[in-house]
């Protein structure tokens, strides 16, 4: 028979063991100090999972130069050929963080509006509050407090919070004005970080006209990238239009190459975080879209909203510190893209709100406490 003393020091030694965990636990989940939010306007969660579509892709309606097009992205294996796409997502985020949003697979995200276009989706996206006054994309100021503005208001994120966006709407979307987020984006030169390179982008954004959408989507990335290597935000925001302007301009060899060319920025971003003291092992990569594209009818890929099936239908990736390195989710879940704003703050140990009901942060994202 076991010892009333012998039962007394097994439970100390359980409640040792008990608070050790809690406190590891608590430690584990609190690395992130920095959040880098990216963006791929429209991009459809069948290219992320299954890499480029074999009947769009050999449709010459849709895709110039189709065999230049194979040689580039085509596998008969859908898991070569996603790697073909995004080599980064798919090796290094794959094996260090999280992918979800492969519907074949059971794994849902879904957008909370009913729109399904983007002024709705980036809202939804930032306030993590599906308005459905946000109906348009005009240029009118956002009401909504995003997720940025509540970060850039607290002191220890005052004029570190920032973001560099393709398309010329994010300012209203973000309301720069009212929110004292900095936001660069197309017809908007810089002059903040003082770099040689920040001149040469401005020229270079003077001169050369983008084809596809209010600017280049690498003009925007290196501006971000000057800016993080310089100014050193605490909470980034990159947003990438390309992929959406070539869909609506049925340019399947364009969309596929713009959003391989996102997945090699979103890799330098990571590399930089990973060599300087500030970001690395500190920082957690989001990467996802604000809405997703037809598919059903193949014609309908360039399109999306509330009348075009799969136009609701998104996908989400996480990479850093707090994130399990879960991979593909290849089971039954589902999330929605309201979740992404309370889990960009949840992420940083902060609880965001913003008078409305907002999604909750998403569990898998983080390490249970």
């Amino acid at each position: 028979m076991t010892s009333p003393k012998s039962l007394s020091n097994n439970k100390n030694t359980m409640r040792i063991i008990f608070l050790f965990t809690l406190i590891s636990f608590s430690t584990l989940a609190q690395k992130t100090e920095n959040v880098i939010l990216i963006t791929l306007d429209g991009l459809r969660w069948q290219e992320v999972f299954t890499g480029a579509d074999e009947v769009i892709l050999n449709d010459k309606n849709y895709t110039e130069s189709i065999e230049k097009t194979t040689d580039k992205f085509w596998d008969e294996e859908s898991n070569v050929r996603r790697e073909m796409l995004m080599p980064f997502l798919w090796s290094k985020v794959k094996h260090k963080g999280v992918i979800a949003g492969n519907r074949s697979k059971g794994s849902q995200i879904d957008i909370k509006n009913s729109y399904a276009f983007s002024y709705p989706g980036y809202n939804e996206i930032l306030t993590g509050y599906p308005d459905e006054a946000v109906d348009s994309n005009d240029k009118i100021n956002n009401k909504n407090v995003t997720v940025l503005e509540y970060l850039n208001k607290l002191p220890k994120y005052q004029n570190r919070v920032a973001a560099f966006c393709t398309w010329n709407v994010f300012p209203y979307i973000i309301n720069q004005e009212r929110s004292g987020v900095y936001v660069n984006s197309a017809d908007n030169l810089a002059d903040v970080t003082g770099t040689d390179k920040e001149a040469w982008l401005n020229e270079l954004e003077e001169s050369v006209p983008s084809l596809a959408s209010n600017r280049f989507d690498f003009v925007t990335f290196y501006r971000a990238l000057d800016y993080l290597e310089t100014k050193k935000p605490k909470m980034l925001y990159i947003a990438f239009d390309e992929t959406d302007e070539f869909a609506h301009e049925a340019k399947y060899r364009e969309y596929l190459y713009a959003a391989n060319s996102i997945d090699g920025y979103i890799k330098k971003v990571w590399d930089f975080c990973q060599s300087d003291p500030q970001y690395k092992d500190k920082t957690t990569l989001i990467i996802t879209s604000d809405h997703g594209r037809g598919d059903a009818d193949k014609s309908q890929w360039t399109s999306h909203g509330k009348k075009v099936p799969d136009g609701g239908s998104i996908w989400l990736a996480a990479i850093g510190p707090d994130t399990p390195a879960s991979g593909e989710i290849d089971f039954k879940q589902q999330n929605h893209q309201n979740q992404i704003a309370a889990s960009i703050a949840a992420l940083l140990g902060e609880n965001y709100q913003n008078g409305h009901e907002i999604g909750k942060p998403i569990d898998w994202l983080m390490r249970k406490k």
